[in-house]
């Protein structure tokens, strides 16, 4: 009997979902707010759309563009340029049916090998056929094959090209191929959020991807307002959002980062919490309480696109961090201050201990310039007198968050 009642009650009760409104009182198209989404224009960089398209437009005439190299900080711009410009490109190939020209975009987060690039490229070029288990030599002479017989400029866009880990190899066999393609060619795109890579590159490898180079500075608070009011126009309904909340999303990113991924997931976050709860308009007072979820987001995401040793550093502030050893605490509660030499003593523990050559002190004081830039951590002088004149080092997020995401990383 107890059973029948159990279960009776079960099927009786109302579905989970049947309180949930099918339709928003903030939104028209949340979809359109998501960073992931090509808009139709591309304010603020036009500079750097044109520059793009004068290297590209030589392909028409038969001749490979020179290799590019795009970097700036996350959010400003960088793969969404690159994706408009491309995409722009091929329309205008098929209007015109030029048969000659080959474009392919890839993302090197999770292909970070040249075997896996060069296999990814070539299993795009021949779709119907399988390349797993092949050997990288048979795979690079069916790339050049394919090159010779469609006689095509192949133009390669490699995302977060930072991420192969034998990037110089890469780079160097895809350049090299033009020696052995008469009427056809390889040009290459490359695109990195890290600011110093190409001065870890080796010298015959950064002449050759870093023929021209297009910079992306970060956006300004005005530039970040302009960009979440394009948006606003398509994604909201009319009157829902107030200008002292566009206002603060945009001079919040600018401050922080000049990251215009920031500036629209404060306002996403933001417009979120007003539709959950009803309102009938998203304020400045919703972005405030948007603000500490979003900046955790932004910095966790960030996290798993670092390079390896730049991972590692940071997972060795964050374990001194987290064991309070460090010196200078403000109170009793607040996070310590590290000195750059005992973290540098750390992170060459961890590199030994996962089988990883550490980088000279340098190189390790250049990842922790990159870490500040991103606003991971802040760093101070400690002043004369105190141990000579060393360099503190203060995590700024949540030491054991920071720690899970980079085990899975680091130790898996």
């Amino acid at each position: 009997m107890l059973l029948l009642f159990f279960k009776e009650n079960i099927f009786n009760m109302p579905n989970l979902f049947e309180n949930i409104s099918a339709e928003s009182k903030i939104f028209l198209d949340r979809n359109i707010m998501l960073p992931s989404y090509m808009p139709e224009r591309l304010p603020f960089r036009e500079k750097q759309i044109q520059a793009l398209v004068n290297t590209l437009s030589v392909c028409f005439r038969g001749n490979k563009p020179d290799n590019i190299f795009l970097y700036g900080k996350p959010g400003t711009g960088k793969t969404c340029t690159a994706k408009y410009v491309l995409k722009q490109l091929e329309e205008y190939v098929q209007q015109k049916e030029l048969r000659g020209i080959k474009i392919f975009y890839m993302n090197c987060r999770h292909y970070n090998s040249k075997y896996k690039v060069l296999s990814k490229i070539v299993q795009h070029l021949y779709p119907e056929k399988e390349f797993i288990g092949y050997s990288g030599t048979f795979i690079y002479e069916n790339l050049l094959n394919y090159c010779r017989s469609e006689n095509c400029i192949l133009i390669a866009c490699l995302d977060e090209i930072d991420k192969v880990k034998d990037v110089d190899e890469l780079v160097y066999a895809l350049t090299r191929a033009n020696d052995e393609l008469s009427n056809s060619g390889i040009s290459l795109i490359g695109i990195s959020n890290q600011i110093t890579f190409k001065d870890r590159l080796d010298s015959r490898t950064k002449s050759s991807l870093c023929e021209k180079e297009i910079v992306f500075p970060p956006y300004n608070a005005n530039e970040l307002k302009a960009i979440l009011n394009d948006r606003i126009r398509l994604a909201f309904k009319p009157g829902v959002v107030d200008s002292s909340a566009v206002n603060l999303a945009a001079a919040i990113a600018a401050q922080e980062s000049g990251d215009a991924r920031e500036a629209l997931l404060l306002l996403l976050r933001a417009a979120d919490l007003a539709d959950k709860e009803g309102l009938s308009k998203v304020t400045d007072n919703e972005v405030k309480r948007a603000k500490e979820e979003v900046e955790e987001e932004i910095v966790l995401d960030m996290l798993a696109s670092l390079p390896e040793q730049q991972q590692i550093v940071l997972y060795a502030i964050a374990t001194l961090t987290r064991d309070r050893r460090g010196i200078k605490r403000l109170s009793e509660n607040s996070e310590p201050l590290l000195y750059s030499g005992e973290v540098y003593d750390e992170y060459c523990k961890i590199a030994l201990k996962i089988g990883k050559e550490a980088v000279t002190t340098r190189w390790f004081q250049e990842y922790i310039n990159e870490l500040e830039t991103y606003g991971i951590l802040l760093t101070t002088s400690s002043g004369k007198g105190f141990r000579g004149q060393s360099r503190l080092i203060k995590l700024g997020f949540d030491p054991e968050k920071i720690k899970k995401v980079l085990e899975k990383k680091l130790f898996s």
